[in-house]
């Protein structure tokens, strides 16, 4: 599978990094969302830069308790933290791309974009009220489909997971059952289903498991061939997870006049807009111990605004605009100091 040897590849630079570079070598953990992208900026900015990342794609809620610990030089989630919770926490947090989190399916005879679902009939999937492919909320938004009387195979996070928070984010919005039984978090106690970890593991159970449905961010979706459903968004229309129906979703975000730019774009209006889709942040330490490995993270950071969008383009990801861009390097200038209150990325200018 392509994803794989992108992954295989990030792993090869990762270790030839430590080999050549070790020094100057960047290291991050957290959400498997932006692994793709993360991954190929790394191999392009190794080329531009000779700089390695060494990122571990661990989910949010592994990437948010190391750099928590200070064992990483930033943590990455699909979770934002609250802005109380970043000075508690003495973080600050911004995004780097926006993406989709898309239902996938494993049907014979089904391929990408023949099955449609809204919000309460998804939510019922998840709940457990809905048991087999023939059910007649299913039948009656596919009236043409040939669906089979098969159970459904329920596919879910096992662990501390971002795009789970997106999927459940969303899921509360469009159901009160699930807002009242289960709720919002990057782990929560699913009633039905299996587990897998990350979205890797996701991806793999639903291109192994016929009659299956789960939940993946984009780029894993189309890597791995998976069929994608559309769904009918909150203006009543029927959508497909389009970088452009992502982009019509996050139309209306303040993000710079958010604080801690803590933005989350499920369940958006408009007629063209993809219902489950979301941005995945950085973390960082508002006063980092290690000076330069700050300074060459946001140097990365910098380089992939500035380089990177048609990479995210080209996996499905949305590109930051670049009003929000600036308001960024803003942030990293007032707020990411080093030891002795100087700003670190005013060195990398």
């Amino acid at each position: 599978m392509k994803l794989v040897r992108i992954l295989a590849a990030a792993g090869a630079l990762a270790a030839v990094s430590t080999l050549t570079a070790a020094a100057a070598d960047i290291s991050g953990a957290g959400a498997t969302f932006p692994y793709p992208i993360y991954a190929k900026w790394a191999d392009a900015y190794k080329k531009a830069s000779n700089v390695g990342l060494n990122y571990q794609s661990i989910g949010s809620g592994g990437g948010i308790k190391q750099i928590e610990a200070n064992t990483v030089t930033f943590g990455a989630s699909d979770m934002p933290l609250k802005a109380e919770e970043l000075t508690k926490k003495g973080l600050v947090q911004f995004p780097t791309v926006m993406g989709g989190v898309v239902p996938v399916v494993n049907i014979d005879g089904i391929k990408s974009g023949d099955l449609v679902i809204d919000g309460p009939t998804l939510a019922k999937i998840y709940l457990g009220e809905i048991k087999k492919w023939d059910d007649a909320a299913i039948k009656k938004l596919n009236p043409n489909a040939k669906l089979p009387s098969q159970a459904i195979a329920v596919v879910h996070r096992s662990d501390g997971s971002g795009t789970t928070f997106i999927f459940t984010n969303y899921l509360i919005k469009v159901s009160k059952d699930w807002n009242d039984k289960v709720g919002n978090n990057t782990s929560v106690e699913w009633p039905v289903g299996i587990g897998a970890k990350g979205n890797e593991g996701v991806a793999n159970n639903i291109g192994q498991a016929k009659g299956s449905i789960g939940y993946v961010e984009t780029a894993y979706a189309k890597q791995n061939n998976l069929t994608t459903i559309k769904m009918v968004n909150k203006g009543g229309k029927t959508v497909a997870a389009t970088p452009e129906a992502i982009q019509a979703a996050a139309a209306n975000a303040d993000w710079a006049g958010t604080p801690g730019f803590y933005v989350l774009l499920t369940d958006q209006p408009g007629d063209a807009s993809w219902p489950i889709a979301g941005a995945t942040f950085i973390l960082f330490h508002k006063q980092v111990q290690d000076a330069n490995a700050a300074h060459e993270a946001l140097k990365f950071f910098d380089w992939a605004y500035a380089n990177g969008s048609k990479m995210a383009q080209d996996l499905d990801y949305v590109p930051m605009p670049a009003p929000v861009v600036a308001a960024i390097k803003k942030l990293w200038a007032s707020d990411i100091k080093d030891t002795s209150g100087k700003p670190i990325y005013a060195m990398s200018n």
